[in-house]
């Protein structure tokens, strides 16, 4: 790079010096643009500006882990009082208590609670509490369902669903893994002839953050049936915890799972996450107790429960507990997907606009109706090219925008009426520009 102004404010050069550092640039695949990368230095509410000045309206809220918006005041307070007394001590501290109490404050699952340093690692522990509780093996998932990318739980995330869906799986872990649709009766078949399953993992708002409707009552149906057949209850509230509501889908819906899979919000959209779950299965994690001796969990890490991030999670749920929050983020939120019902019903595009509590969700193509994508399968919904997904993207960042993934986003309690309407032409430009150029058609 040639200089230093270059290095810190030249989006170019930064981007060709990234790629001689890292694996195709980028830390995440999904920070891949259909152009350069963007490098953000700067957040507050519900915009960011990158490094040559250019600002955007956040719909990705920090994958999902910002219901506050960018840097609130009380979460920016938190760190900053921690920091000076130390980030890290590899010591019990008195904020992961506090923090232990607030998790099971709001939800109703968390009998008991274990911090960790990922989603990922959250459901991968999950399901290794569930094996060692029950004795058993193999762990129910479903197809398109995003549970972490370990090797215990990334198969079935992916179409073909048999397969992992890239290399370096080890090729045993797809045993113990049992990929299924989302349909009752296929699981109840499964766990009828099936001795050796342990437990049964779910993306609480569907696959792929609500993308792929469940259908009606299939979480309730999976409670009956873990009850029936005596098997862990896993719900996968990495993206759904305290947005949901503050107690996820579970408070919500009142359909209690055994165990809880956190992250994202639960940190304050801090590095980190949790398992929480009935004290009895919970047990299995116990270092102090000889109950479960032989079925005794090995779970380490060093930055769990970091004071670092206790501070700003506290911070957070403390906010969180009041629900407020909620009600407004879930207002914009309908309000984006009234106002993209309107342009997709106005410019005629095969679409509609759809989600839950404070997202949206965008399908281009048939549907049944303008806000639903009932009886659509899991590759319809997500077998549009990636061309398509990748040319809405970047034509939304050319209008300001940045959503979360695919065609959908995230709204938080820092978002405006200003920020929705301003979001609705920016859609409608970038509409506008897959039709020209044929990627998107007509009704």
């Amino acid at each position: 790079m040639s200089s230093t102004t270059d290095a810190t404010t030249n989006q170019k050069a930064i981007w060709d010096h990234a790629l001689d550092l890292m694996p195709g640039g980028v830390s995440h695949p999904n920070r891949r643009k259909a152009g350069d990368a963007i490098y953000i230095n700067r957040a507050e509410g519900s915009r960011m500006w990158d490094v040559e000045g250019n600002e955007y309206i956040d719909y990705s809220m920090g994958s999902a882990s910002l219901l506050l918006g960018h840097a609130h005041p009380d979460v920016v307070k938190a760190i900053i009082e921690q920091a000076p007394l130390g980030t890290y001590t590899a010591s019990c501290h008195p904020l992961e208590v506090e923090w232990a109490e607030l998790v099971k404050e709001l939800v109703p699952s968390a009998e008991q609670v274990r911090f960790v340093g990922t989603g990922s690692e959250a459901t991968a522990l999950a399901a290794r509490v569930a094996r060692a509780y029950t004795g058993k093996t193999k762990i129910i998932r479903f197809q398109g369902h995003y549970n972490g990318w370990s090797d215990v739980t990334i198969t079935g995330s992916e179409f073909p669903y048999d397969e992992a869906p890239g290399a370096g799986v080890v090729p045993g872990a797809a045993e113990a893994i049992v990929v299924l649709p989302t349909d009752p009766e296929r699981v109840e078949e499964t766990l009828k002839t099936n001795d050796d399953i342990a437990g049964i993992m779910v993306e609480a708002s569907g696959a792929n953050w609500g993308s792929i409707p469940m259908p009606e009552n299939f979480l309730q149906n999976l409670r009956d049936l873990a009850d029936k057949y005596e098997v862990v209850l896993i719900f996968d509230e990495v993206i759904t915890g305290f947005r949901w509501s503050p107690g996820g889908v579970q408070g919500l819906t009142g359909i209690v799972p055994d165990l809880s899979s956190m992250a994202k919000i639960v940190t304050g959209g801090n590095p980190g996450g949790a398992l929480g779950g009935k004290s009895e299965i919970m047990e299995v994690l116990n270092p102090r107790t000889t109950t479960h001796a032989d079925r005794k969990v090995v779970h380490k890490g060093t930055f769990n429960a970091a004071p670092i991030v206790a501070a700003p999670a506290v911070a957070t749920l403390k906010i969180v507990k009041t629900g407020e929050p909620h009600k407004h983020a879930n207002a914009m939120a309908e309000k984006m997907r009234e106002g993209i019902r309107t342009i997709l019903e106005e410019h005629q595009v095969a679409g509609a606009a759809y989600g839950e509590s404070s997202t949206y969700q965008i399908h281009f193509g048939k549907t049944p109706s303008r806000d639903s994508v009932e009886g659509l399968s899991p590759e319809e919904l997500r077998g549009v090219p990636s061309s398509t997904v990748l040319g809405f993207q970047q034509a939304l960042l050319d209008r300001g925008v940045n959503n979360m993934s695919h065609f959908g986003g995230m709204l938080s309690s820092a978002h405006t009426d200003e920020d929705v309407e301003q979001t609705l032409k920016a859609i409608e430009g970038a509409i506008e520009e897959l039709m020209a150029e044929g990627s998107i058609g007509r009704a």
